[in-house]
């Protein structure tokens, strides 16, 4: 099992940044990923870590999104610079139990409540 909870979004400017935490509890070995939801449209993926640290960014974000994690503290990050009013959403952490870096929301099996980001033009 594995909690799931973030923080950190907020209004903020077109150009601005926002850091998005997600403190987990319960099991550590897991790849974290981050997902968003605009209104009407469906749930996509933005980025993942494998427990070992290995990333993989979405094309729609790459260049302005980082994700990390610290396993000491059991928490990942996602750091958004430049954002876009596209870029509005609710954003989730999930956590895929395998250990794999996948993609899919399908592949996992635990999700945090969301974090709403919103940014204004």
């Amino acid at each position: 099992q594995v909690q799931l909870v973030e923080s950190g979004g907020g209004l903020v400017q077109a150009g601005g940044s926002l850091r998005l935490s997600c403190a987990a509890s319960g099991r550590t070995f897991y790849t974290m990923g981050w997902f968003r939801q605009a209104p009407g449209k469906e749930r996509e993926f933005v980025a993942a870590i494998t427990w070992r640290g290995t990333p993989y960014i979405a094309d729609s974000v790459k260049g302005r999104f980082t994700i990390s994690r610290d396993n000491a503290k059991n928490t990942g990050y996602l750091q958004m610079n430049s954002l876009k009013p596209e870029d509005t959403a609710v954003y989730y952490c999930a956590a895929d139990g395998s250990g794999l870096l996948r993609l899919g929301v399908g592949a996992y099996n635990y999700w945090g409540q969301g974090t709403q980001v919103t940014v204004s033009s």
